[in-house]
């Protein structure tokens, strides 16, 4: 996601103002198993995720920032850089957050709380 740290949320600040920030919570578990299922097609440089979309080509190669032990520490680097930014934008009001592990279950209360902020496009047939 972005802004990750407090110096991008400020530099954020100087060229827009927000009116609405998302913040999804997936368990750790939870990302550091799809990020570690990341390997790489060095041919074509295609990133293919062994659980979601596993490929029917070879050789692939794993980098080895998305190996188990180098995604755990990515999160957790993650997670105390991020920490001031959700801070700052739970104390502004502005912050909305949801939970849960699948897109499918999340996307309707993302998508409610985005159609109640923003309103909807009319195509110039509706106008």
């Amino acid at each position: 996601g972005f802004p990750r740290t407090l110096g991008q949320a400020e530099a954020l600040d100087r060229i827009c103002e927000l009116d609405l920030v998302i913040s999804l919570n997936i368990p750790f578990e939870t990302l550091k198993d799809r990020l570690s299922a990341r390997w790489i097609h060095p041919a074509s440089g295609r990133v293919y995720n062994m659980d979601f979309n596993p490929p029917h080509v070879q050789p692939l190669v794993q980098r080895e920032d998305d190996k188990p032990e180098a995604v755990a520490a990515r999160l957790r680097k993650y997670k105390d850089a991020a920490k001031p930014v959700i801070e700052l934008y739970k104390s502004r009001g502005i912050l909305h957050s949801f939970s849960g592990t699948e897109t499918n279950k999340i996307w309707p209360y993302v998508y409610t709380l985005l159609s109640s902020k923003i309103p909807p496009v009319l195509s110039d047939e509706e106008n």
